[in-house]
């Protein structure tokens, strides 16, 4: 089954690469074709994904950067984000599931709902108007705060507040309020908000072991990432450049930090984040209060 899935994901892959590749190198409008990277867009590819692949999450440290350098319009933010992240989760995904256990029919019956939430969340987001991703977004970054927050009050008391449980897998009532649950997470990160952090509090609220979460949620990214990418490159709703650096400096960070580092101490790490994410936030929501405000042409 294992193996299956890693075949999956490869097509997934590479349909993901078919369709972002055509617009790059041949098809696409001139603000879609390949140019190079800068030095800071590689950067915050490597920076995010590397911390990523530690258990940080890359979503909404990634919104703060681009906001504060300037990078990416705001309604472009979510695309760029999953067009660009794309290619590092995939690493992600067959290094965990490869080294965690987890259930298999659990495993694959939650990716394929979060890949439906996230399929159907892109066509929807993909068309929202500017102010509108501006304050989901907002939101989502004020929520991921929270979530972090709560996850470094964990690991200072010792005592986590939801400790989860031991089991492997999902049944019955479970498993469908677990599929559930991974589709609207799924159809939520096409806004932008990462699914790491409530993947995770859902995991454990369901009963199984925490550790299990990490091929759940980067599978679930992996495989929801390649089509919801597809959505909004058809769609021209991200921007190449800070999306090529996200996937060029993002694959050799998950490979060091997944088999060089593996681990590090990351508690005032994400304070830092937190602090970096509620100014984005803040900032987003003004936003699109100001947008809000400005008068109809």
């Amino acid at each position: 089954m294992k193996t299956v899935l890693f075949v999956a994901l490869g097509v997934f892959a590479l349909a993901y690469l078919i369709a972002w590749g055509g617009r790059l190198f041949g098809k696409g409008a001139d603000d879609q074709r390949a140019t190079a990277p800068s030095p800071k867009e590689l950067g915050i590819g490597f920076g995010t994904n590397f911390f990523d692949t530690l258990g940080i999450g890359s979503f909404a440290p990634t919104t703060a950067l681009f906001r504060f350098f300037k990078l990416v319009p705001d309604e472009r933010i979510p695309g760029t984000l999953n067009v660009g992240h794309t290619l590092p989760t995939i690493a992600q995904a067959f290094i965990y599931i490869s080294i965690i256990e987890v259930e298999m029919t659990t495993l694959i019956l939650l990716i394929v709902a979060s890949v439906l939430g996230s399929w159907l969340g892109a066509g929807v987001v993909a068309r929202l108007p500017r102010r509108k991703i501006q304050l989901g977004m907002g939101i989502a970054l004020l929520v991921t705060a929270i979530l972090f927050a709560l996850r470094n009050l964990d690991e200072l008391r010792g005592t986590p507040v939801i400790a989860g449980g031991v089991a492997l897998g999902l049944e019955n009532g479970l498993l469908v309020a677990g599929m559930v649950g991974n589709f609207a997470l799924g159809a939520l990160m096409t806004l932008g908000i990462g699914l790491y952090a409530p993947c995770l509090i859902m995991i454990s609220l369901l009963g199984m072991s925490p550790v299990a979460a990490f091929p759940i949620m980067m599978g679930s990214c992996a495989f929801l990432m390649p089509p919801a990418s597809i959505r909004f490159i058809r769609a021209g709703a991200y921007t190449t450049r800070p999306a090529l650096g996200l996937a060029l400096g993002g694959v050799p960070a998950v490979l060091i930090a997944a088999f060089i580092v593996k681990s590090l101490p990351l508690v005032w790490v994400r304070w830092l984040v937190i602090v970096v994410v509620l100014i984005a936030a803040v900032g987003l929501i003004r936003a699109a209060q100001r947008e809000r405000a400005r008068p109809a042409l």
